[in-house]
């Protein structure tokens, strides 16, 4: 049945998936729908044909588990990083801030989330076992646990640092430059720079 606040269905059904988008409410849903109807077909085509190759062709790294086109993301596949440093992060936008330091010239391994049993989310909900197993392939001589400084980023970090025990791996953690429970990915570039740079061995 027709919303009485609407004068179409079409227009209804796109505000309805346009507001299913995190941090958009009724209103502005309904103000994009409306600013998407005021454009040229080709470019709202455009926007959705967009949408749908990024669901379709986009795949996660083999290797660090970052969004990339291909089997490897352009990090894993480029040479001049350095392979003997792996720095562990909670998600994809966490990568991008610190690429945005433009300090940092080591690898990755996205995790895909932090440990959080009031969310339901346990160590094999992540892409711990992976870290573990790079590590064990050997290669590898430092782990950077770069997690946002929360309770539950605190946890995963403990987690893999008994998990990577035995190893002869080196296990850092950023300088706590950043404030507690702040977001890694919403961190200035300098601070988050100057944290990276601020290391310290983990336990310390």
């Amino acid at each position: 049945m027709l919303n009485n606040k609407y004068s179409s269905s079409l227009l209804e059904k796109a505000v309805t998936e346009i507001n299913r988008l995190p941090g958009i409410g009724s209103k502005t849903a309904l103000r994009l729908a409306l600013h998407l109807l005021r454009q040229e077909p080709e470019r709202v085509e455009s926007l959705a044909e967009s949408l749908v190759a990024m669901r379709r062709g986009v795949r996660y790294c083999q290797v660090c588990h970052n969004i990339c086109d291909d089997e490897r993301c352009e990090i894993c596949s480029n040479p001049t990083r350095d392979t003997h440093l792996v720095c562990v992060v909670e998600n994809v936008q966490d990568v991008m801030a610190i690429e945005n330091t433009m300090q940092y010239r080591g690898l990755y391994h996205v995790l895909g989330g932090v440990i959080s049993p009031m969310d339901g989310i346990g160590p094999s909900d992540l892409q711990i076992e992976s870290l573990v197993e790079r590590v064990r392939q050997g290669g590898v001589d430092e782990v950077i646990l770069a997690l946002s400084p929360t309770m539950e980023g605190d946890t995963t970090n403990f987690f893999i640092y008994r998990k990577l025990e035995g190893t002869d791996v080196k296990v850092t953690v950023i300088a706590r430059g950043i404030a507690q429970n702040d977001e890694l990915q919403y961190t200035d570039e300098v601070t988050l720079g100057r944290a990276l740079a601020g290391r310290i061995p983990f336990g310390r």
